[in-house]
């Protein structure tokens, strides 16, 4: 996962002029010091030079050297100290030990204790500066791996799932709670909920959070290779087996499998699942020996699974073996009071160089449509409004039609006010009625329709007297 994003970083600084890479080097040879000094500035390097061990240390708090090249073998403080100093105050530091070839011994003995690479003298420069831009690049590889990793667990934060609202938090307080243990997890809700989302923060603040985390969409897989994909195959299993391959079991070894649409899957197929999490095992097809698999496994569904239970579409016992908790990311219509964050959420995303807002009555249009796509469809809204806009806000105009065309104005309700004045109480209510009428009185649908959430229409219905 880390190695496509790093790879496009690595790409978009081609252009960018890098600053020289600052060396320190350390030896008291006084001549083979000046020749690598020479060496390495004519290819581009700064250098910094010091005759002794202490000396060195004393340069290495000065300034911020990207790698060091010391001599093993010194009077005083020896390169093997050297080494141990610097790997206490900064081990991502790359350290080249230059050895005689007596003492090679040593420069192993060194790198088992964090040096980078040891060169023998006499060495030519093009070695030398091959095993330093060496030394350098990876360097460089493991900190962008550091501060990609620590991109995505910001990314996937609990506190930057967006939502404020009392179901919301309610999920997100189960979450973190769920995240530390190694249970599994089914994940409900419908299609746009940000159920993905919700697995990703659960396996980025787990103890699994270094492993990898790989996705499978069980709706989307092709019903004659979702066996293999699942717990790969051997070299000639089938038409087209032309070699071994792992399966995603194997590959989230050590991290998190995450089988979204599980409810999709043939109730055969379920069963060889129940098999792979109760043995903790897989059987590519076509192999004979079980491969041992450290996962867990997180699932999610949009379908209502124990309603395929009681029809016989879903194994009972995978249900369970899956359900050790449940968590239920709510519909977008549930949580409105979520929607103008989500809103700002997505702005920022899609303008991240300016400063876009939304005019209050889109605003309001956002915020009673039924999102039917749920936060999803919001983004996209969002995206081809940011597109369109004309100016800083995003007006009604820029919304698609489902949205404007849905709201109607106060003004088709009320032709006009009477002068001795309205009774906002009897207005609600004769409005509750309308739409439980208007929907054979169906609470949610009448809900969805009025722009609020079922249990405040249940709340004004009690408050009301109604039945």
């Amino acid at each position: 996962m880390l190695f496509p994003l790093l790879l496009r970083r690595l790409r978009g600084r081609d252009n960018v002029r890098m600053k020289k890479p600052l060396i320190l080097l350390i030896d008291d040879d006084d001549s083979l010091r000046r020749v690598i000094e020479f060496s390495l500035t004519e290819a581009r390097y700064q250098i910094r030079t010091a005759a002794s061990g202490e000396d060195g240390l004393r340069l290495f708090e000065e300034e911020p050297f990207d790698a060091v090249i010391t001599d093993i073998t010194m009077p005083g403080m020896s390169g093997m100290e050297v080494l141990a100093r610097i790997r206490r105050v900064n081990a991502g530091i790359p350290v080249l030990i230059i050895t005689a070839y007596g003492t090679i011994e040593s420069a192993v003995d060194a790198m088992k204790q964090g040096a980078f690479d040891y060169i023998t003298k006499p060495f030519n420069r093009d070695e030398l500066r091959l095993t330093l831009d060496r030394a350098l690049t990876m360097s460089r590889l493991a900190r962008e791996n550091v501060e990609l990793r620590a991109e995505i667990q910001g990314k996937y934060r609990f506190d930057s799932i967006v939502g404020s609202s009392e179901t919301m938090n309610e999920v997100l307080d189960m979450t973190g709670r769920v995240a530390a243990s190694d249970a599994s997890v089914l994940i409900t809700g419908e299609s746009g909920t940000g159920k993905e989302l919700l697995a990703k923060g659960i396996h980025y603040n787990s103890q699994r959070s270094d492993g990898p985390f790989v996705a499978v969409n069980c709706a989307a897989l092709p019903e004659n290779l979702i066996e293999s994909e699942l717990f790969g195959h051997v070299k000639g299993a089938f038409t087209g087996a032309t070699r071994d391959k792992e399966g995603k079991f194997e590959l989230a070894s050590g991290g998190t499998l995450f089988l979204d649409e599980i409810g999709d899957l043939r109730v055969e197929l379920q069963a060889k699942i129940l098999r792979a999490l109760q043995e903790r095992s897989v059987d590519r097809v076509g192999g004979s020996q079980p491969i041992t698999v450290d996962v867990r496994v997180l699932a999610a569904t949009n379908k209502d699974i124990d309603q395929a239970v009681k029809v016989g579409s879903f194994r009972e016992d995978l249900y369970y073996r899956l359900s050790v908790i449940v968590l239920h990311m709510p519909p977008l219509r549930d949580r409105r009071e979520d929607i103008p964050l989500l809103v700002d959420h997505f702005l920022k995303k899609f303008n991240p160089s300016s400063d876009v807002t939304v005019e209050p009555e889109a605003l309001a249009a956002l915020r009673a449509y039924g999102w039917p796509g749920n936060v999803r469809e919001l983004e996209n809204v969002i995206e081809r409004a940011s597109v369109l806009r004309r100016g800083a806000g995003i007006s009604l105009a820029e919304l698609p039609e489902k949205l404007t065309g849905e709201q109607t104005s106060i003004e088709k309700i009320i032709l006009n006010l009477p002068e001795t004045g309205i009774s906002l109480e009897e207005l609600e209510k004769n409005l509750i009625i309308k739409a439980l009428e208007k929907h054979k009185g169906n609470q949610t649908r009448a809900a969805e329709y009025l722009g609020i959430t079922r249990p405040t229409l249940i709340y004004r219905m009690e408050k009301y007297g109604m039945k």
